[in-house]
């Protein structure tokens, strides 16, 4: 965390900003056979999932995690407990503290989403979205940054192997739970959405996913596209004093550079971190205009490629102990000052 600037009113008071990131980790499994894994990650069967593949994998999360330096990380596809608690075990060897956890672990579903904090943790509940397994539990962390609550939801919704209409469950059980909030409370949509920024485009060009005649639940369900068919700018969402519309931070970036993972030579803008009004107000906690970016390194990439965690035979063989994960990590800075409206970067 940052100290910016002194504010005389009456005494004095730090202002500071901090970092809020987001990681799909491509499956964190223990070694603890439970019957719920995926059988590559079944421990010590023939795909070699086996202690040494388990401490690669989490000390490559490590250096991802510590080099990213963040106050607060969103993590998806987590297995449970168990795999978090080594996470941050082998954070702290590196350096890196993170005191405060939660993983929507209420549901058995095979991984999960979680959350890594430097703040405390005020209270966590998780969203419902179906009672089938399928269907994972959208985390919700209510933190204390400096006396100020910022919520967080971490979000990992139904991959593309299933139609548009699995993801609008997601959104239609996140929308519910965010009309219920007050317009002024600060509030990070985040994590894995298996949906562009631009789904409402996108979706045309995948005729297998659009089982919802173009309705997509990034847009149009959640709320980062207007009923014209526009998309949510910062210039409207600072406007409108609601949660009804959500700006979606890849719009800070140019075009060229959305995008955080890579499928079948496609790039894709997946992960996601979205924003209501009270982000760009002047109390409580503010968005740091134009900090959100891709966290990249070198390493992440291989001949032009996102070094994944590797798997013989095109991923459906043995782990061959070495890379990271599909996913780039997105990040942005945020700070318990107003909200200054910046010039555009590019």
């Amino acid at each position: 965390m940052r100290k910016v600037f002194l504010l005389l009113i009456p005494f004095m008071l730090f202002a500071f900003e901090f970092k809020v990131a987001n990681y799909n980790v491509e499956n964190l499994f223990d070694l603890k056979r439970d019957g719920n894994e995926y059988k590559e990650y079944v421990p010590n069967n023939r795909y070699g999932w086996d202690t040494k593949a388990y401490r690669i994998k989490l000390n490559n999360i490590s250096q991802v995690l510590k080099d990213l330096n963040a106050d607060i990380v969103a993590l998806e596809e987590i297995e449970n407990k168990n795999a978090l608690k080594d996470l941050k075990a082998v954070l702290k060897i590196k350096g890196v503290n993170y005191p405060y956890f939660a993983i929507a672990d209420s549901k058995n579903s095979t991984v999960k989403p979680a959350l890594l904090s430097k703040f405390p943790i005020i209270k966590k509940r998780e969203i419902v979205v179906g009672h089938s397994k399928g269907l994972r539990n959208i985390l919700e962390v209510h933190l204390d940054i400096d006396g100020k609550e910022l919520i967080v939801f971490v979000n990992h919704w139904k991959a593309k192997s299933s139609p548009e209409s699995s993801r609008i469950k997601y959104a239609k059980a996140l929308r519910k739970r965010i009309d219920n909030i007050k317009a002024d409370q600060d509030f990070i949509i985040v994590g894995d959405f298996n949906e562009n920024y631009n789904e409402y485009e996108t979706i045309r060009r995948h005729r297998r996913l659009n089982d919802t005649h173009g309705i997509t639940a990034i847009n149009h369900i959640l709320g980062t596209i207007l009923p014209d068919g526009k998309p949510v700018t910062e210039d409207i969402v600072k406007k409108i004093n609601s949660t009804k519309y959500l700006y979606n931070l890849w719009y800070e970036l140019p075009k060229k550079w959305r995008w955080s993972h890579i499928f079948k030579r496609e790039k894709g803008a997946i992960d996601n971190m979205i924003l209501p009004h009270a982000m760009f107000d002047n109390k409580g906690i503010s968005y740091v205009d134009n900090s959100f970016d891709r966290f990249r390194r070198d390493y992440f990439f291989k001949r032009g490629r996102i070094f994944r965690w590797q798997m013989a035979n095109r991923g459906k063989g043995r782990h061959l102990d070495k890379g990271y994960s599909d996913h780039l990590p997105i990040y942005a800075i945020f700070s318990t000052s107003p909200f200054v409206d910046k010039e555009e970067r590019y």
